[in-house]
This record gives C-alpha cells, structure tokens and sequence, in this order.
C-alpha cells in the first residue's frame, strides 16, 4: 500500500536511497552486498544464488548450497520441532523475524493453525510476562511518559514515513493478566505480526508502539531486569494530554488516514478513549470491537443450527469489562437490524460482573454509564449459577478471565434449560478460560455448541467428535485493518464490526458446522481477510466513507494488488551485467 507520490518524488527517492526497479523488487544500489545479507527486508539467506552473490559481492560469505524457499521453510520448521518449550519457539520467530522477514512470513504461512499460537495467544501471554527477560532486539517503539511535549519528535525516529497500521498498548491490562508495564510490547508486535500474515499489510508500513507510563505491578518495579519506567502509573490530566498528544502527534507524522488500533487498555480508560476519539481519527479498539464482532459471527453462525435469529434468544454474560460489553453493544446493535426496539432488545441482554448480574438498582452497587446501559429491572441476583436458573439463557458468554468459572453445576443447568446451549469461553489465555472444550461438552452430553478464545484440541464424546471453534480475533481485526486502509477511511463507524461479522459467518461452512466449528479453518484465514476486506470496502464506497479515487471496479483484484508479496524480490536488474 504506497501512498500515490509523483513519479518524480518516487524517482527521487530512490535515487537518494540508491534503489533500482520498481514495487516489491527494488534493488540497493548503493549498500553493499553483505549489508543486504544482513538486513532483514533483503535478506535471502541461503536463497541467494550463486550469480546474486558474485553480483552483490557476497561470494564466499555463505556456504555453496543453494536452497529454494521452500527448502527454507522446512528448515525452520525442523529446528522449531527441535524446541520443546513454547516460549523457545516463540524466541526463535522473532529472532527470525530480525534475520530474514519474508521469511518468517513464510514460516508462519505454511501452517497458520500451528503457527499462530506460537506468536499470539497463548504464548504471547508468557512472553509478556517474561519480556524483560527475553527481549534482544529493538522491536517498534517505547514512548514515555517522560517524552511528554515532545512526542512528535520521538515519532520522526522512526525510518519508516509510510506507516499506515500502529498498534498501541499502554499494558495496562495484557490480556487476562494485569499490569505488564512496558511488558506489554509483546501484544502490539504479535498483533502486526498478524496484520502482514493474515492480511497482507506490509511490514513497513506497520508500527507496534507502547505508551509507557509506568506500573502498578511490585514485582516489575523491583525487578532489575525491568526494561519499563520504574514509577507508578500516571493517570488523571497527566495520561489524558500524553494520550492526546500521541494521537495528534500520529497524524502529523504519519497522516489522518493512518489507523490506530488501541490493544489492551484498563477498561475504564479504554471505554474513554474510544468514545473520545473514534470520531475523529481512524480507530478502534480490539478488545472491545474486534472482540464483538467474531463472537457475534460465531453467534450468527450458531443460530445456522438452531435455526433461530439471534432476537430470539436470551443472552447471559460472564463479565462486564471490555469485551463483554462490546459483544453486547454489538449483538444489540444485530438485533436491532432484525427488528427489536432498543428496550426490546436490551431486556435480552443480561450480564454478571463481580458483584452479581447487573440490575439498576442493586444495593452492591458499582455501575458504570457503561455498565448501567444493560441494567436490568430486577430484584438482585448474586451469583453465576442463580442467574443461570432465573433468567434461563440460551446463550452464556463468558469473558471475564475467571478460568473454570463455567463449573460442572453451570454447563448442567444450560443443559438442563436448552436442548442445544450455545457455550463461548472467550477468555485468553487458556488458564483464564471459563471451561475448556472437553468439560462443555462433556456435562453438556455432547449437546451444546461451544466456541473458545483459546485454541482447544478436538474432543470425542460418545463416539462422536468435535471440533471446537476458536473465537480468535485475527479472523477480524486483519481484514477489518485491510479493508480500512485500502479504502482510505478517516473513521471506523461501529456498523463495520457487524458488516465484518456477518461477512465472517457467512464463510462458515455446512462442513465446518457439522463437526462443531463456528468458524471457518484457520488454515482459510487469510482467505477469510479479504473476504471481510472486499465487505469494507464495499460498505465504504457505499457510505460515502471512502477516500481512495477513483473507485476500483474489481474491489477484490484491487485489494490483492495492495497486499506484501511473500517471494523474494529480484537481487539485481535483470539487465546487470558483470
């Protein structure tokens, strides 16, 4: 995705940067061979042939063999069989990521199911945690607290001037786990990692940023290999203007159409800052929208089975932080287009938090203008396992990170109420799942449809065996960030989080239903990415929310076109000789 310059400030560039050719296979003619060799975007490693390395004068800097790229990737995938631990192979990407970055990209292509676990959820949690420990080479950016009034500045540091995708934490709530502080480098790195995997987003044009302001966490401020602020967390007026002079200092850098995903914000500060800002930049926040909307696709995808709208059934959710009030903002949102009123709509939507379900007038208190919009007339409601019995959902949600909230008694009740209970254990990582796969559909007897943040191995019951569906946000946020940016939308309307759902379940298939899938095969993801992509951009044409003219006629071919290439670019001009 470049940005439409004249021929002659391209031209220039590349005169300034001494590079030959065009597109994806530009070629360095003023850095030396063993520069390439040693840089990641050019490197080839042992692909290199024999002419290339007499031409580049890296004769001799590598063994004789020659190795196609597939012969590369069988190779890293043989030394990634050789680790035992996740967290080693999840060291050994990255590291590759630094050495050789088409790749890396290749080795997370050839198996996306396997692959993606080692460089996002779950192991992206443990290398979060143990960051400090296992961090090596400069990955993205660390904007302090401390750069206050001055972050613009910090931003021109970065080589790249063509970046469209930042992904931004301030660490505040990794995951399930709490404050990691500067830890929390981890999320943005493996989510733009996805972005390029999954959807094809150049790895140039992307940007993985942590806000530092510090943490609350004892153990990180006395660790001696804390990599982070060693102050507590700012908060109040201080955060407020640090976060505002980000967002304006992004787009003075990098332009008003380049999109900045919030990941793993407290919820409080979350819930505010998209309201502050989704208006008037291009951004969202993954957590709470992205998060929505694959639950929603798997929802739509669960009623295929039960036959039903989603109008028609009772919604009880675990949690009431970002990610449970997003899915229900979204699925009030589905039922609305079905044809319920606002309070009809709502009166279907029933949540627990920590203090019990969620009712306008509980004496525990504890309601939040966000909690308060699902607030229920009720007499009060204590625990999980009563609500289950009084309100008689269809459908439970769990995103609350309370690992094995969904007890026996729980998955029993549902059973007990429906002939089909629609199950969701969204919380990552695997430890906060509310039940694993095996425990729904064993006190369910097999009859309940069940759907996972983290991914869960197959389970056969009674002669009969399922395949859990994994509710991963990457079946959205790539493609929604593809659609986006190559429609060149300035905002991100909540209505493309349910276009992308709907885009999202109708790619499931009779097949994928049958065996107990909600979701389409990981291995089909990044097919799944363009599918969603060509949705956006269709609604942004049609909505007047497009800014790249003129219009493509072909949006698909036009989006292809847009996407990183995964082959080695040429090495020398096909007109060099020696």
């Amino acid at each position: 995705m470049s940005k439409p310059d004249s021929k002659l400030d391209k031209y220039a560039q590349r005169d300034r940067l001494g590079l030959w050719g065009t597109g994806d296979n530009e070629v360095v003619g003023s850095l030396s061979g063993f520069t390439r060799l040693l840089d990641k975007r050019y490197s080839k490693g042992l692909a290199f042939t024999h002419e290339e390395r007499q031409q580049l004068g890296i004769h001799g800097m590598l063994p004789y063999v020659v190795r196609e790229p597939s012969e590369q990737v069988e190779h890293c995938r043989a030394l990634l069989a050789r680790l035992e631990q996740d967290l080693d192979k999840y060291m050994y990407l990255i590291s590759l990521s630094e050495r050789n970055e088409r790749l890396f990209y290749n080795v997370l292509s050839s198996d996306i199911a396997s692959m993606m676990p080692l460089v996002y959820t779950p192991t992206v949690g443990l290398a979060c945690q143990r960051y400090s420990l296992i961090h090596q080479n400069a990955k993205g950016m660390f904007i302090s607290i401390k750069d206050k009034g001055h972050i613009y500045d910090v931003l021109k540091n970065w080589p790249e001037t063509d970046v469209r995708a930042i992904v931004v934490t301030d660490g505040e709530r990794i995951l399930g786990l709490g404050d990691l502080g500067a830890n929390g480098m981890g999320i943005p790195v493996g989510k733009l990692s996805l972005y390029t995997a999954l959807a094809g987003i150049k790895p140039s044009q992307c940007l993985p940023i942590t806000l530092d302001v510090g943490t609350n966490t004892e153990s990180l401020l006395e660790d001696p290999l804390y990599i982070g602020l060693r102050e507590r967390r700012a908060t109040g007026d201080l955060y407020d203007e640090f976060i505002d002079e980000f967002m304006h200092a992004c787009v003075r850098r990098f332009g008003q159409n380049c999109l900045i995903q919030f990941e793993d914000f407290a919820n409080a500060n979350a819930f505010r800052l998209l309201s502050k800002y989704r208006d008037s930049f291009c951004t969202f926040n993954d957590d709470i929208q992205g998060t929505a909307s694959v639950a929603v696709a798997g929802l739509l995808a669960s009623l295929k089975i039960k036959k039903t709208q989603l109008k028609d059934n009772t919604l009880l959710f675990l949690g009431a932080g970002e990610a449970a009030l997003g899915i229900a903002n979204l699925c009030l949102m589905a039922m609305k287009v079905e044809g319920l009123t606002e309070e009809e709509a709502k009166a279907r939507i029933w949540m627990v938090d920590s203090r019990g379900v969620i009712t306008r007038d509980r004496p525990k208190g504890g309601l939040t203008e966000h909690k308060l919009h699902f607030a229920q007339l009720h007499e009060p409601i204590d625990t999980l396992a009563e609500a289950v019995r009084k309100v008689r959902p269809n459908v439970l949600i769990g995103a609350a990170a309370q690992g094995g909230a969904f007890n026996q008694e729980i998955l029993e009740l549902m059973a007990d109420i429906n002939e089909t209970p629609i199950i969701f254990a969204l919380s990552n990582p695997t430890s906060k799942a509310e039940c694993t796969a095996e425990e729904a559909y064993t006190y369910t007897k097999g009859r309940c449809i069940f759907a996972s943040g983290s991914p869960f191995a197959p389970v056969t019951y009674n002669n009969k065996k399922f395949y859990p569906g994994q509710g991963n946000n990457s079946y959205i946020f790539p493609g929604v960030a593809l659609g986006v940016l190559c429609a060149g939308m300035l905002n991100i309307p909540e209505q493309v989080f349910l276009v992308a759902a709907e885009r999202l379940a109708e790619l499931v298939s009779k097949d994928d239903l049958a065996k107990g899938s909600l979701y389409p095969p990981l291995s089909s993801i990044v097919s799944c990415s363009m599918a969603i992509a060509e949705r956006i951009v269709e609604y942004a044409y049609k909505n007047g929310l497009a800014t790249v003219r003129p219009e493509p006629v072909n949006k698909l071919a036009f989006i292809k076109a847009q996407m990183y290439d995964l082959d080695y670019p040429r090495s020398v001009p096909a007109t060099y000789k020696m």
